[in-house]
């Protein structure tokens, strides 16, 4: 951390003291909010509002020896601000309840034990971690700065707003809890696990919760095959005494927090909410954020990827209806007639292909230009249910999975990435893009033995659409000033959400080339996907629904198939053709 003539410097109006400040304390930041959120998608928001509301409110910082404790106070406040939103939103529908990581460098606990190269004891520690409730890993956030040696007990109490007795008082009981989820660790982790504990996790997830950690903490006091796990646990301060700050990751550049804090942030410190940002002897926040920018990269340590792809990125938890379960089909719609136009705020227009389209077609028609979104206000109509009697199995190499209700959800986030996906149902894929400009390279389909039909488009949104809350043109791909994610030529505009159908096996692949992204894929049902579709616009921008879904299956073998789909198993997916159809 700077010391304090840097915080002197910076708040007197000094640029340099003030990128020195940001530099120095984006890694102390970054450690008490992912460790406060367990490495949620929102830690990046987080640290972002944490650090704008630092350089907005540093003039107003008179003690400048209690920096620490004051910018672990704004980031505590900053995560409470974001339960406070997660609590007040409205019930989540399908594919709206969002896990607690993106991939497996969101996972914080795996974050700390990689990048601080942890095993043993301190390895068990962090695993611990995610058995403890959002108010437990609050305090532990900084109760660990001050076992780490990082924060003093003073500095402590004093970001926690407390007495030393009372921060006493909390600190002993998070001890304890934590001492409790050790032993779960080490009890779930065991070679052989006790056949009692087998019986008591039986109904179990398999995700960490306060309430297991309890059932399971509970079992081993009373087991005496588990009750002895504990006796040689070293106490959890000697372990991380000296432990360093979990470094961001190699993927996560200072650069782009910064360009975040001068565009996504412009109207902060424009208008009427100018005031909120002024200071640093009259500079505004956007020059001090342009003039860091001209910084050497590796003047800066760490910072925080923009992720687009909605308010709700991330994994979907599925809650549907037992398999096997079918209402009567009902009507057919047609899909939408295709047009050449795109909607506002995406960007360039794509340029309708002129591959070839195969003489002969099995089954099937895909659009290869873009289509023009729908009426946002207009329910979709029915969607026709085809066969299902259990979900689609998967596998493959993939980046990370995670349990939901109706079966694991696969996160493709690596190029090469691909699913085998095989069995007679319905699935989802889930696309969330890294707003840099730059080209995607689409997901292809290859070795399809059976069929394969696009059913539907959900999710809320296009990507294209422009985002709720944005006065800068700001869609899921990206904005003006920085520039959008683009797609190929013909390549059909995609939603947040896109459902297929398939009867027999495909495999889908991820191409990376240049511009990231990662897809989410699982499976689910036709109640899922009807009930999802009809998600109707919302004003609430936390929730980014602007447009109700669309159906395209046409219940018979003219629906709509994928692009860049093809029988063949090409060496590089990659090359696979956007074509027209499925001969």
């Amino acid at each position: 951390m700077p010391d304090t003539a840097t915080v002197t410097a910076a708040r007197d109006g000094d640029q340099h003291a003030l990128d020195q400040l940001v530099a120095g304390s984006l890694p102390f930041v970054y450690n008490v909010v992912g460790r406060a959120l367990g490495g949620h998608l929102d830690v990046d928001d987080v640290v972002q509002d944490t650090m704008i509301s630092m350089v907005a409110a540093l003039d107003s910082l008179r003690e400048v020896e209690l920096f620490r404790s004051w910018l672990v106070a704004i980031a505590m406040q900053k995560v409470r601000e974001r339960w406070r939103v997660q609590q007040s939103r409205p019930a989540p529908g399908f594919l709206d309840e969002v896990l607690e990581a993106q991939d497996p460098s969101a996972d914080f606990v795996e974050a700390t034990i990689l990048r601080l190269g942890l095993s043993g004891q301190r390895r068990e520690v962090a695993e611990a971690t995610r058995w403890l409730d959002p108010a437990e890993r609050e305090l532990l956030s900084a109760w660990w700065l001050e076992a780490s040696g990082q924060f003093t007990r003073a500095e402590l109490a004093a970001a926690l707003d407390l007495t030393p007795q009372h921060t006493a008082v909390r600190v002993q009981r998070l001890r304890e809890r934590l001492e409790s989820a050790r032993i779960v660790v080490r009890a779930l982790g065991a070679v052989s696990r006790c056949p009692d504990l087998a019986q008591v996790t039986a109904v179990w997830d398999g995700i960490p919760a306060g309430l297991w950690r309890k059932r399971i903490a509970r079992h081993a006091r009373s087991c005496a095959t588990c009750g002895t796990l504990g006796q040689d646990l070293v106490p959890a301060e000697r372990l991380l005494a000296g432990l360093a700050l979990v470094p961001v990751s190699a993927g996560l550049g200072a650069t782009a927090l910064l360009y975040q804090l001068g565009t996504a942030h412009t109207a902060a410190v424009t208008g009427a909410a100018a005031h909120h940002a002024v200071g640093l002897a009259g500079t505004r926040l956007a020059d001090v954020v342009h003039y860091m920018m001209a910084k050497p990269a590796v003047a800066l340590t760490a910072g925080a990827m923009v992720v687009s792809g909605g308010a709700l990125t991330g994994y979907a938890v599925l809650h549907a209806p037992p398999f096997g379960h079918h209402a009567e089909a009902p009507s057919s719609q047609a899909a939408p007639t295709p047009v050449r136009t795109s909607s506002a705020g995406a960007g360039p227009t794509a340029v309708p292909n002129q591959s070839a389209v195969p003489s002969t077609h099995v089954y099937g028609q895909s659009i290869d230009h873009t289509e023009s979104a729908p009426n946002p206000d207009t329910p979709p109509g029915e969607l026709p249910a085809r066969p299902q009697t259990a979900p689609v199995a998967m596998s493959g190499t993939y980046g990370n999975r995670h349990p939901g209700a109706t079966g694991e959800m696969y996160v493709l986030n690596h190029r090469g990435d691909n699913l085998r996906i095989s069995g007679r149902g319905y699935f989802f894929v889930r696309w969330q893009v890294t707003v840099f400009p730059g080209s995607i390279a689409m997901p292809t389909w290859t070795g399809l033995n059976g069929k394969l039909f696009h059913v539907a488009s959900g999710g809320g949104r296009r990507m294209d659409d422009r985002q709720p809350g944005t006065t800068d043109a700001h869609t899921w791909l990206g904005n003006g000033p920085r520039g959008y994610a683009t797609l190929p030529a013909g390549a059909q505009q995609m939603w947040q959400n896109e459902y297929y159908y398939l009867d027999g096996t495909v495999t889908l692949n991820l191409n990376l080339s240049g511009l990231k992204y990662a897809l989410i894929v699982a499976s689910c049902t036709w109640q899922n996907v009807s009930d999802e579709i009809r998600q109707a616009p919302s004003d609430d921008p936390t929730l980014g629904y602007v447009r109700y879904g669309i159906v395209r299956d046409t219940g018979d073998d003219a629906a709509p198939v994928p692009q860049y789909l093809t029988r063949s198993a090409p060496a590089d997916p990659l090359a696979v053709p956007q074509l027209s159809g499925v001969s």
